[in-house]
């Protein structure tokens, strides 16, 4: 009689764990939601990152085109002097 008292015990406290313990389905499912959500932020980072060697690469281009147009300003700027000194020399002739 008292190793079926202690057995009932031990069921009952068994059936009380499993009952009031953690939900295995829940805590699979918060994980599977926590790695899905650590898979996008990884592909967002490297999106990010992308996007930003993307960036630099125009940026360094466009700093190309902006020195090529200061080039052209510098050397049409010289053409019109010597247009204007050809243009006095033949008016003051």
């Amino acid at each position: 009689m008292k190793r079926f008292a202690i057995l009932l015990g031990v069921v009952a406290t068994t059936a009380f764990v499993t009952a009031c313990g953690p939900d295995m389905k829940v805590i699979n499912n918060a994980s599977e939601r926590a790695e899905a959500d650590a898979t996008k932020a990884e592909a967002s980072a490297n999106s990010a990152e992308a996007a930003a060697n993307q960036a630099a690469t125009a940026a360094a281009q466009a700093e190309t085109a902006a020195s090529g147009a200061e080039d052209a300003v510098r050397r049409a700027n010289d053409a019109v002097a010597r247009l204007e000194a050809a243009f006095s020399t033949s008016v003051t002739k």
